[in-house]
């Protein structure tokens, strides 16, 4: 086998021709990893419970289950209480990352070395080099991107638990690099670093507005987490505005890093600024609101796909649809995946490229003849050994779930992601996210996962057009009384507020029944000839209930940037409650969907 050198530095155009090189030589480049992993872990617990010591790769497909986060916990639970790492890995766990929580459950604790740091770096380093193939003069303005770290705690043996985005952003990849005019943040790194949100979020907007006529990219890491810094802009605007005229930091910013980075900011009064910004923020619409502030701006980077993708009208909104959104790459806590080689594609066109160099990727096949079928319990069972194809294997339009082999300890782990063959870049596979597997609703027989439940919600919101849109949702399956039958959470601005009470309520009972007539085959039997599940309901909240939701979260110990709002809440929960408590009217459906033997 060739021997293939990693080097995880590269920038610029040095980037590109690294990609260039591992996407021709995939299979190559899977083998080395799988090797090197074997290599350096074959002595840990964990793989001499199952190869003994061996490190062959035909002994380690064989021999080794494919698990889910539960098999591994207690290995990641005993490092945390003090155990050595030889455990699960050959290399000391320098620090455990907690998952956002809100991605199908529960909190999960994975572990990370030191040089995952580099192959985090590699990926943001790729995504620079990428853009300037499509689009020109970057290195001539500045990037508003909204980068937030969380309060860390530790490990009862002293390991810190970081989300992998404050690990980033408190590492010396990050805070040492040098000064790149590709991407030259508005935001003093001291406001990045406060763990206060809010002040975080007011110096950054802050720092923005100063700089409003030089930047020319805006974004966060998800698509939520920038449409909830447009709405703390709306409720903000005029202090800020009051800061810039006066030179002078409103006095809720008591954190000392921003206070003296925001102080040079304000050096001198700008008056002129002020009234610009008040003239745009005090329009009573705020449609196309970042092209007015933010003139220079090319593209919106955020990630857009999967239940993202629900926020993109929002975005196009503020927008005007006159800006770019641009999903960049494809990455979680457990390891980063991939890049999106065509940054400007559509949202329900972004594809993504997965990089050879991360981890060792295998995939379960899902579905049969190019469709997508799984159960719930699909998630728990096991999953035969011999079942698992190779990154350089997959089908095109073959449906599959991913599942990675990390050098930080992570062996033939599911990560619950359900992908889709797109294509090929030379000769590594390109994937289309579809949906978190693990995000179901089920009454009776009926199964609904996240894509399903989306789909179903595009399409029935189009009945909304024209006389609101819906900023949000979620969902949960009421089984408090018989038939139980689920229940949606909407949030919905109304482009008419004083509109006829009789008409609304017309309108959302047809959103209730479009919404079931867009669910599957076996959904609309248990309604129609079952009656096992209850007509749907939609609950309607008052405005910023999801911005509540956030902030809950959050305060339980979520990541603002890896904020995903939650596509289905469990019972009894705080969460349900809190929703429960915003509902200013309910709606079911008319009438039964169709369906036929």
């Amino acid at each position: 086998m060739d021997r293939l050198k990693f080097d995880y530095n590269h920038k610029g155009d040095n980037a590109l021709k690294e990609l260039e090189r591992i996407t021709s030589k995939a299979a190559e480049v899977q083998d080395k990893i799988l090797c090197g992993i074997l290599e350096r872990n074959k002595d840990t617990q964990y793989l001499s419970k199952y190869m003994k010591g061996s490190k062959d790769v035909l002994e380690f497909k064989r021999s080794v289950p494919i698990i889910t986060y539960k098999d591994v916990c207690p290995y990641i639970q005993r490092i945390a209480k003090g155990e050595d790492s030889s455990l699960i890995t050959g290399h000391p766990i320098t620090e455990i990352l907690c998952s956002s929580g809100t991605s199908g459950g529960e909190p999960k604790l994975m572990p990370t070395i030191s040089e995952d740091l580099d192959r985090r770096t590699f990926v943001y380093n790729l995504i620079t080099p990428i853009l300037n193939k499509y689009l020109e003069g970057l290195d001539k303005g500045k990037t508003m991107y909204l980068n937030f770290v969380k309060t860390e705690t530790s490990t009862p043996c002293g390991l810190p638990i970081r989300s992998v985005l404050t690990s980033y952003y408190k590492s010396k990849h990050f805070q040492c690099r040098p000064y790149d005019p590709f991407n030259d943040l508005t935001s003093p790194i001291q406001t990045i670093l406060c763990e206060d949100s809010n002040q975080s979020m007011y110096c950054q907007l802050l720092a923005a507005l100063i700089h409003r006529h030089k930047v020319m990219r805006l974004g966060a890491v998800f698509a939520s987490a920038f449409l909830r810094a447009i709405s703390y802009l709306e409720r903000k605007w005029s202090q800020l505005c009051q800061d810039i005229r006066t030179g002078h930091l409103s006095p809720m910013i008591t954190d000392p890093g921003c206070q003296m980075a925001m102080a040079s900011l304000l050096a001198t009064p700008n008056p002129g600024l002020a009234d610009e910004i008040e003239d745009i923020c005090g329009r009573s619409s705020w449609k196309g609101i970042l092209c007015q502030l933010w003139p220079q701006a090319k593209f919106i980077e955020a990630v857009v796909t999967g239940s993202m993708a629900q926020y993109i009208p929002a975005l196009e909104f503020f927008s005007q649809g006159k800006i770019p959104l641009v999903c960049p790459m494809y990455a979680s806590s457990e390891t980063y995946f991939g890049v999106n080689v065509k940054p400007l594609s559509k949202p329900s066109d972004v594809v993504f490229t997965l990089l050879p160099n991360m981890c060792y990727f295998e995939f379960i096949p899902l579905g049969k003849n190019g469709t997508l079928s799984f159960d719930v319990e699909d998630d728990e069972e096991e999953v035969p050994c011999d079942k698992v194809v190779d990154l350089v294997d997959v089908k095109l339009g073959r449906y599959y779930e991913l599942v990675v082999t990390t050098f930080a300890g992570l062996y033939r782990y599911r990560i619950g992601d359900v992908l889709q063959v797109a294509g090929f870049y030379n000769k590594a596979p390109q994937f289309r996210f579809i949906c978190r597997r693990n995000v179901v609703l089920s009454v009776d027989l009926d199964k609904t996962n996240e894509e399903d439940l989306h789909r179903s919600i595009t399409l029935a919101k189009k009945k909304l057009e024209n006389k609101a849109f819906l900023a949000e949702y979620t969902s949960y399956a009421d089984t408090s009384s018989v038939p139980g039958h689920y229940v949606l959470f909407w949030e919905i601005q109304w482009l008419e507020p004083d509109g006829d009470d009789h008409q609304q309520k017309l309108m959302m009972e047809e959103c209730c029944i479009a919404v079931e007539e867009e669910l599957d085959y076996i959904y609309r039997q248990c309604r129609k000839r079952d009656r096992s599940v209850g007509p749907l309901e939609i609950r309607v909240v008052k405005a910023g209930t999801f911005e509540k939701l956030m902030d809950m979260i959050i305060s339980q110990g979520g990541s603002l940037n890896q904020y995903k709002t939650p596509r289905c809440v469990k019972s009894n929960s705080a969460m349900l409650k809190l929703l429960d408590g915003h509902v200013i009217g309910s709606f079911f459906s008319p009438r039964d969907p169709t369906w036929s033997p």
